[in-house]
């Protein structure tokens, strides 16, 4: 039996940025394409019969109108808050009071860490989404079930062990010495092991004291390949605590800055107030910034100045941010960051949007040249989306007159019932692995 397979359908792959250049000339759109997959990885793209002459002993696999792009790449997550996703009424220090907190206690149980992430990986690939940067908890239980959930499926992730030595209950702090020590085994366990990257994992500043902000950013600087994640500027009111916690600092990056913890493979998520300092400095250091919408408008936080940001060459990713952001899919992922555009006055485009899901994604965790897009080397991880996949959204697409109003609606009204087959490292999966 042949070891080459060749997906049929139609095809969306990117030569270039859309925010930079027109999206017509960023695209790659086959409407009967084709994509060849051998040894887990994209041996070669073009159009299907083009492909079918040229490899006749290659296992078809027919989507018809199906459309065939890179998997999603969720930049931003915490797959501990599977269960609370979409619990009401709260903004973000009242969550992590009222919610994530109570919740990430429950890690200290290795059981309950590893059914969490088996939960929390089929929730993913049902939606389409094939690579993800997570935060754990405190409790290295909870990275070891994440990354071995990952590893049995074979997933290109990223993750780490969440930080925190202050302000946070008893049972979820540590200290400088021993997060810097479990970080330290956990990243030396799997950081390289499979598909896995090890990501250092303060929380944010409130959490940490300065000397184990420092502690992380020694870590990272030991091993700069891995990537180093945390959040920004989310809300005003946290703005104001971190003032508060660090009056010297000049500004809410200032507080990682001064630590070493900002450069290439630092994704800060959210980064919705920023200062001018801050955009300059974020800039030139060449971290990534991570889009949240769902999480942005759930919890009231603020509206991502996405056109601004691109416009000046930030490296930008999107991402769900579950279970602050309220929902598993990029597609409803990709729908929010379409309404806060409108909110700031820029309508994105159907390929800036699809682009965020996957390219800039992979881009913003160092992982561009492996995942992300339909190009020769790349690793075979796709998706197959069904673009009528419920009655509502089939009914408008059959009016459209071009393929980018065809595909507006599964961003807009799509779900995991528009997830038709997902590939992984070259494999077709089933939603639970």
């Amino acid at each position: 039996m042949s070891d080459e397979h060749l997906l049929l359908g139609q095809t969306l792959a990117f030569d270039a940025d859309p925010f930079v250049v027109p999206p017509s000339e960023a695209a790659r759109y086959e409407r009967r394409g084709g994509v060849l997959v051998r040894q887990g990885r994209i041996t070669a793209t073009g159009t299907g019969d083009a492909l079918r002459r040229a490899h006749p002993r290659a296992i078809v696999h027919e989507y018809g109108d199906g459309l065939i792009t890179a998997g999603f790449v969720d930049a931003h997550a915490h797959y501990p808050q599977t269960a609370i996703i979409s619990s009401w009424g709260k903004q973000l220090i009242d969550w992590l009071n009222t919610y994530t907190f109570p919740e990430e206690m429950r890690f200290a149980d290795p059981d309950f860490a590893r059914e969490t992430a088996a939960t929390y990986f089929d929730l993913l690939l049902a939606n389409g989404t094939t690579s993800v940067c997570s935060f754990g908890t405190i409790h290295p239980a909870s990275v070891d079930a994440f990354f071995e959930q990952a590893l049995r499926r074979n997933l290109r992730v990223a993750c780490g062990k969440t930080c925190m030595d202050r302000n946070a209950p008893e049972g979820l702090r540590d200290t400088p010495q021993s997060a810097y020590d479990d970080s330290a085994r956990l990243l030396a366990q799997w950081h390289g092991k499979g598909r896995m990257s090890y990501a250092v994992t303060p929380r944010f500043s409130p959490t940490s004291t300065p000397e184990q902000l420092a502690a992380m950013g020694a870590l990272w600087a030991e091993n700069p390949d891995c990537l180093m994640q945390t959040h920004l500027s989310e809300q005003v009111p946290e703005i104001e605590w971190v003032r508060g916690l660090f009056p010297e600092a000049r500004d809410y990056l200032d507080t990682y800055e001064q630590h070493g913890l900002i450069g290439e493979g630092a994704l800060f998520g959210h980064a919705i107030h920023l200062e001018d300092r801050e955009k300059a400095q974020l800039l030139e250091s060449g971290s990534a910034l991570v889009h949240c919408p769902t999480s942005n408008t759930f919890i009231g936080s603020g509206l991502f100045d996405m056109a601004g940001l691109k416009a000046d060459g930030h490296l930008v990713g999107l991402a769900t941010d579950t279970g602050g952001g309220s929902s598993f899919s990029m597609l409803r992922t990709m729908a929010a960051a379409y309404e806060i555009g409108q909110l700031r006055g820029r309508a994105l485009h159907p390929a800036q949007l699809f682009w965020l899901a996957t390219c800039g994604s992979a881009g913003a965790m160092r992982m561009g040249d492996r995942i992300g897009n339909l190009a020769v080397g790349m690793e075979a991880d796709l998706v197959v989306l069904d673009l009528t996949s419920t009655a509502a959204i089939a009914q408008r697409a059959e009016r459209a007159g071009d393929f980018w109003e065809m595909l507006f609606p599964s961003i807009m009204m799509g779900d995991d019932r528009a997830t038709r087959a997902v590939w992984v490292a070259g494999e077709k999966v089933d939603a639970a692995g």
